[in-house]
C-alpha cells in the first residue's frame, strides 16, 4: 500500500496575506478553487462541494481540523458513498514579497483502489492544475 502523500510546492509572486485570503475566503475560493456554497475558516466547520470530471461528479465532504491563522489550514476530504478519508493541508511560508505554498494531501490509500477516478495520479494532476495554474494566476493578478 502506497502511503506517500501528494505534496505540491509552488512559490507565488504574492505576499502571504494575499495567498491566505485566497485559500480561506469563500469569495476568493470560488474564483480559483471549487464552487463551495459555504466556507468559514474555523476548526470544526463542515463544507461540501461537487466536482469531478465531465462524465462523473463526486460530492466532496470536508471538515476543518486545524488552523494556524495566516500559516496553515487542514481539512478532511472524503467522498459521499465511498470508503476512505483523507486530509488536505495548505501551509504558507513567507519568502520576502513572495510566498511558498506547500499542499499536502495524505491518506489517499484509504480510498477504494479499484476506482480509477480516485487514483493517486489524478490527485497529482488535479492539484498541480489547481495550485500551479489556477491559484497562481489568481494571487498574482494585479
Amino acid at each position: 500500500m502506497n502511503t506517500i502523500p501528494v505534496i505540491i510546492e509552488k512559490t507565488f509572486n504574492a505576499k502571504p496575506a494575499r495567498v491566505w485570503k485566497a485559500i480561506t475566503d469563500l469569495h476568493d475560493m470560488k474564483q480559483w478553487y471549487f464552487d463551495i456554497p459555504e466556507f468559514e475558516a474555523e476548526i470544526g466547520f463542515d463544507f461540501q462541494f461537487i466536482a469531478g470530471s465531465e462524465t462523473k461528479k463526486f460530492l466532496h465532504i470536508c471538515k476543518i481540523t486545524e488552523i494556524i491563522n495566516g500559516k496553515k489550514i487542514t481539512y478532511s476530504w472524503r467522498y459521499d458513498g465511498y470508503a476512505g478519508n483523507s486530509f488536505v493541508t495548505f501551509e504558507l511560508f513567507p519568502e520576502g514579497n513572495k510566498t511558498k505554498l506547500r499542499l499536502t494531501h495524505e491518506d489517499l490509500e484509504t480510498f477504494p483502489s479499484d476506482n480509477p477516478d480516485l487514483a493517486k495520479e489524478n490527485f497529482v494532476a488535479g492539484w498541480n492544475q489547481i495550485i500551479g495554474e489556477n491559484l497562481k494566476t489568481f494571487v498574482e493578478k494585479a
